[in-house]
């Protein structure tokens, strides 16, 4: 692999024209904070050559609308409400092979570079890098290459993570879930009942209830709070999810069917 140094979709038409013969990248943006969406997606559709078919809020409309739009290449935020980026990377990446995933977050950490890598994302960019060295990654992973910010090659051993990446430790824990398993684990650590749950995705609580079960039973947990513990650890949540003893006191039973 070469490292290149070098729920609402909002179709988008303008931005300038590419150069005779050239062709523009198409890209997708996916942030669930508006005013940070809204300012890149001006940004870039200043820039020449590119243009910008659709935004996403979370993870579930990023995948959603990468399978209605085919972009060449989709910005996307790590840690969104719904489905967070890595998720919604693997998904992306399964119905719309053709496009490529470039990781657009605030977190420096040895851990999510690998969670991202392992997703088959093709770049990681955090938040404070300047616009050239966005560009310059958009321009890459469109090209078939893979491309780490330079804070990211200064801080993280890239060529370590890289082949940890690649090695097969086995399935185990997180990796025993399934998509819908995943989906709900972060619903439950976003503090949403299993009623809410179940509106949210458009299945039964019965189904939730299930679902709840397998996950605690795939990751050894007790209870609620075992569960957004480990979402928090993973990084699915940012900090501002459910207080452990709030969680405690609306933990909610588990029925005959979970």
């Amino acid at each position: 692999m070469t490292i290149d140094r070098s729920r609402d979709y909002v179709p988008v038409t303008r931005g300038r024209p590419a150069r005779a013969g050239g062709h523009r990248i198409r890209l997708v943006v996916a942030d669930d904070h508006a005013l940070l969406r809204q300012a890149l997606r001006m940004l870039l559709e200043a820039q020449e050559g590119l243009e910008v078919v659709g935004e996403a809020t979370n993870g579930r409309d990023a995948v959603e609308t990468a399978e209605r739009w085919q972009p060449d290449v989709v910005l996307m935020d790590m840690v969104m409400p719904g489905l967070n980026g890595i998720d919604a990377t693997r998904q992306i990446l399964k119905r719309s092979p053709a496009t490529r995933v470039l990781i657009l977050t605030a977190y420096l950490e040895d851990e999510r570079l690998l969670q991202a890598l392992r997703a088959g994302a093709s770049g990681y960019v955090v938040k404070n890098s300047d616009m050239e060295e966005l560009l310059l990654a958009i321009q890459s992973v469109h090209r078939g290459n893979t491309y780490f910010s330079t804070s990211v090659s200064d801080e993280i051993s890239v060529n370590e993570v890289m082949m940890q990446a690649k090695q097969d430790e086995g399935r185990t824990g997180y990796d025993l879930l399934t998509n819908r398993e995943r989906e709900v684990l972060q619903l439950i650590a976003e503090g949403l009942s299993n009623q809410a749950i179940a509106d949210e995705l458009v299945i039964s609580v019965k189904t939730v209830e299930a679902h709840r079960a397998h996950i605690m039973t795939k990751l050894h947990a007790k209870n609620r709070t075992d569960l957004i513990r480990y979402a928090l650890k993973r990084g699915l949540v940012g900090l501002e999810s459910p207080d452990m003893d709030e969680a405690a006191e609306v933990d909610e039973p588990m029925t005959a069917a979970g």
